[in-house]
């Protein structure tokens, strides 16, 4: 079973709590003193050290100055931003819109050399025509009640599957047969698709297999997943991004990949489901 990343991200923010807590009792300075020397209430002082509230920037080094371990704080600073990158919520990284996200992942698609892609959902990101694309995007935007630049943001969208295309990648994609037969955007946008599905499967670094309803499940069906390298896993929850770079849950997702690849099916019959559910569109 797949690690709780929201749940490392907290044992993440708790190791920072801790080291914080530790140089205010190497100073010998009580949670109110603390609190008077930093100009804040002793309530913030608690939420921080009990890892209940993430501190900003300039929270780590008014705390570390007020422990006179100021030369410290640079080191806290980064652990507690690495922190931040582990658990994103999707409301906060979407505040201005789409396309900066999209922009953002890009160089992390460009150097990764074997991509392992697991979906239960939605046609992953780099798989997506434009159209499935914006109708996707502009859905999540209004759900999120953030900014919709669907258009952009799926035009950025397709720049990076020009990853698929050039370099030296390879690229493993396992999806729920349920991808084939949600419905995102109209029955032509869902068409046309599913008929890039097909394109796709006959590149040579691409290995795309489908899992079928009639598999037997050696695993369950799980959040979306991807595999870059061996080096991180980016899954999507519902509220947030989670990012992994912990080389031992890494590992989990890799075992779940195999896994999952085992029930798929791959070459005609991957190809029967996706024709299967082009036919159903009417």
């Amino acid at each position: 079973m797949p690690a709780n990343p929201s749940s490392s991200a907290q044992e993440a923010r708790q190791v920072v709590a801790g080291r914080l807590r530790d140089l205010r009792l190497d100073a010998e300075i009580t949670a109110r003193e603390l609190a008077s020397r930093c100009g804040w209430s002793e309530a913030k002082s608690s939420r921080i050290e009990h890892a209940k509230t993430a501190p900003s920037d300039a929270d780590i080094r008014a705390w570390c100055t007020a422990c006179g371990a100021a030369d410290q704080a640079a080191e806290l600073i980064a652990a507690n931003r690495r922190v931040d990158e582990m658990y994103v919520r999707w409301r906060r990284l979407h505040g201005h819109g789409m396309r900066r996200a999209q922009e953002a992942v890009l160089p992390l698609y460009e150097r990764t050399r074997h991509l392992r892609v697991y979906v239960s959902n939605v046609v992953p990101g780099i798989l997506q025509t434009e159209q499935y694309a914006t109708a996707l995007l502009s859905t999540i935007a209004r759900f999120q009640g953030t900014p919709d630049d669907a258009p952009q943001a799926a035009a950025s969208r397709i720049e990076r599957s020009q990853v698929l295309h050039r370099g030296h990648h390879t690229f493993a994609f396992l999806l729920e047969e349920t991808v084939l037969r949600y419905r995102i955007g109209d029955a032509e946008t869902m068409a046309n698709q599913l008929g890039y599905l097909l394109a796709v499967m006959a590149l040579p670094n691409v290995s795309l297999g489908v899992i079928p309803f009639s598999a037997h499940r050696a695993l369950w069906p799980l959040e979306a997943f991807y595999l870059f390298d061996d080096q991180r896993v980016s899954s999507e929850l519902l509220t947030a991004a989670v990012n992994v770079s912990a080389s031992s849950e890494i590992q989990v997702y890799a075992k779940a990949f195999a896994e999952l690849a085992g029930m798929a099916v791959h070459g005609a019959r991957a190809r029967r489901l996706i024709t299967d559910a082009i036919a159903a569109l009417g």
